[in-house]
């Protein structure tokens, strides 16, 4: 019982950091595609 509440556990903790680098990464290329426009307004 405790071994796949662990398992669980980690599994989750897992996905929530690999979510994370997913929305930071996202993030990252939003921004560079607003600085890619901006730089073409100028």
């Amino acid at each position: 019982m405790t071994r796949k509440i662990l398992t669980a556990l980690l599994l989750t903790g897992s996905l929530m950091v690999a979510a994370c680098n997913t929305v930071e990464g996202a993030g990252k290329d939003v921004q560079s595609a607003g600085e890619a426009v901006e730089n073409a307004a100028n």
